[in-house]
C-alpha cells in the first residue's frame, strides 16, 4: 500500500480508495483521513493537485502504523465509547480497557 502509484485516472484512484476502504474498521477516524479523497469521487471533480497529493499520502501512513487490536472474547464484556459532530459520526470498541474495532462514518451534507 505504501508503494501504490499516484493515480493517472479516475479508474486507478478507485482502486487505491477500494484497498483502504477494505481496511477502513481497523483505522481510527478512517472517514475523516479520507474525506479529501472522497471528495475527489464526485461528478468531474477528479482533479489531481498539491491537496489531493497530501490527502493521497494520509491515509498510506496511516495504514501502516496502526494500532493492533485485540481480539474480542464473547464471554468478557464489551464497552463502546462514540462521538459525533456535525461533519461525522465514530465509534470505538473495547474489551478489558484494549481496542477491538474502530468505526468513522462521514455524514452527508444537509440540503
Amino acid at each position: 500500500m505504501v508503494d501504490w502509484p499516484v493515480p493517472r485516472d479516475l479508474k486507478g484512484f478507485r482502486g487505491f480508495i477500494g484497498l483502504t476502504g477494505y481496511y477502513r474498521h481497523f483505522v481510527k477516524n478512517y472517514g475523516g483521513i479520507t474525506w479529501p479523497l472522497t471528495q475527489l469521487l464526485k461528478e468531474d471533480q477528479f482533479k489531481w493537485g498539491n491537496e489531493a497529493q497530501t490527502a493521497f499520502e494520509a491515509p498510506k501512513t496511516t495504514m501502516v502504523i496502526v494500532p493492533v487490536l485485540a481480539v474480542p472474547s464473547f464471554s468478557k464484556p464489551f464497552a463502546v465509547e462514540t462521538n459525533a459532530s456535525g461533519k461525522g459520526i465514530g465509534a470505538v470498541l473495547l474489551q478489558e480497557g484494549r481496542l477491538v474495532a474502530y468505526m468513522s462514518q462521514k455524514l452527508s451534507e444537509q440540503a
